[in-house]
């Protein structure tokens, strides 16, 4: 169903790209949008490895959201800082590419503890955090990332 990485020798292991969803803080999420025009956005994200889901959250309404009702297959893209050699003026770029299908999560109690994890993962403290879940937390709309397919690729850019 999904087409084998062109750049195959450039592949990083599954666990690479488990380990780079765990740790990244940003990611660009797309979606087929309006007329079947790509609509990308960046967004923060929690990756849940027990489930193998990602997690992110919304408003209740508007591009991003009537989307998914529309069509639930997504791509989220997330990369590294990367890194230079000793010598060397080029970027070596790790990046992670998930395809997946993107649920609207209702139930109230998965909705806070995953909400719960996120601010956690962004959050300087956990006071903050909770902080900022009490305050927001009855406009949030949880969505999460059902993985399909997963690659990571490191790139040299030069």
């Amino acid at each position: 169903m999904f087409p084998n990485m062109r750049r195959f020798k450039q592949a990083v292991s599954e666990a690479e790209c488990r380990k780079m969803l765990s740790e990244e803080k940003r990611a660009a999420f797309s979606v087929i949008g309006h007329d079947g025009y790509p609509y990308t956005i960046p967004i923060n994200f929690y990756y849940d490895e027990k489930e193998n889901r990602i997690y992110f959250h919304g408003a209740r309404e508007g591009h991003k959201i009537s989307a998914i009702k529309n069509c639930d297959k997504v791509c989220l893209t997330t990369w590294n800082q990367g890194f230079r050699k000793e010598g060397h003026w080029e970027w070596n770029v790790t990046s992670v590419v998930v395809f997946g299908r993107a649920i609207l999560i209702e139930d109230r109690k998965i909705t806070v503890d995953k909400l719960r994890a996120l601010a956690f993962k962004y959050y300087p403290t956990k006071e903050e955090a909770e902080e900022e879940l009490a305050r927001g937390l009855e406009r949030a709309q949880l969505f999460a990332i059902e993985i399909e397919h997963m690659t990571g690729k490191l790139v040299n850019e030069k």
